[in-house]
């Protein structure tokens, strides 16, 4: 039993194939940590799934299982830690998958442990899979140079977020990073995934309440939190009423259970 009980989100709400069906708008339902599944009008895509082999024991349950995915258009990793870079999940999602794309050392990483002849990007680059265009935005997550486990200098162009234009509105993943001076210079974006985890390598309570209010009519769809049973880690350990009082038009926050959909509007 935990001393000191973390945050946890609703209950998960399961989905099935009738998420991957098409439809008139863009859904985004969360996979729990920073994981996304998107279905615009049919064209379905997850973003960093990690749907099992966690290395820490769970809060939440899982939406779905890997078995229940019928097909996916394409897959976006934003970076190689394996809370994002799930080898168990891809092993099992890549051969229902058209196209997974990533910053290009991800993408080598892809190729080299699964096979898969993904596309791998430059920083600003953009592409475009289906009804939408999608840029990798800069993100700063190098602590694995300060670890002695790596035996490779990692680079700033080795980690990614990703703007995401849909028909129906924007979505900006701004990914696992330190606040850059170039987030606080986008264009409005609709929504956020929104990563307020209190770490010297990621955004920090602090700074993510400045993102917030730099875009007061984004919604902010919760993620990094609320899904490992670490207490005593503070990356996975965001609570929810850290925000509400601080950020600016905070109906906006959205407290969501895995699995549950948010439609994306202008």
């Amino acid at each position: 039993m935990n001393e000191q009980p973390q945050a946890t989100p609703p209950k998960t709400i399961p989905f099935g194939a009738e998420a991957f069906q098409e439809s008139h708008h863009t859904e985004i339902r969360w996979l729990g940590n920073s994981g996304i599944f998107l279905n615009s009008r049919g064209y379905c895509m997850m973003v960093d799934p990690v749907l099992e082999g966690f290395d820490l024991p769970l809060l939440i349950e899982m939406p779905i299982k890997t078995e229940q995915v019928p097909h996916l258009d394409s897959i976006l990793i934003t970076h190689s830690d394996n809370d994002h870079f799930s080898i168990a999940t891809l092993k099992k999602l890549l051969p229902l998958t058209n196209t997974l794309h990533a910053p290009k050392y991800v993408a080598e990483l892809v190729k080299e442990k699964m096979m898969f002849e993904a596309f791998g990007h430059e920083i600003q680059a953009s592409f475009e899979e289906g009804p939408l265009k999608i840029t990798l935005t800069p993100a700063d997550h190098l602590w694995q140079n300060e670890s002695k486990k790596y035996d490779r200098v990692f680079k700033l162009e080795d980690f990614c977020g990703f703007w995401i234009e849909t028909p129906d509105g924007t979505l900006w993943i701004p990914g696992d990073s330190k606040l850059l001076p170039s987030h606080l210079e986008m264009p409005e974006p609709d929504a956020i995934l929104f990563d307020f985890s209190d770490n010297e390598w990621h955004i920090g309570l602090d700074n993510a309440i400045k993102l917030a209010n730099t875009y007061p009519n984004a919604a902010l769809l919760l993620s990094h939190w609320g899904t490992v049973d670490a207490p005593h880690m503070n990356v996975f350990n965001g609570n929810p009423d850290d925000l509400l009082h601080r950020v600016n038009n905070p109906e906006r926050i959205q407290i969501i259970a895995a699995g549950d959909r948010f439609i994306l509007g202008k």
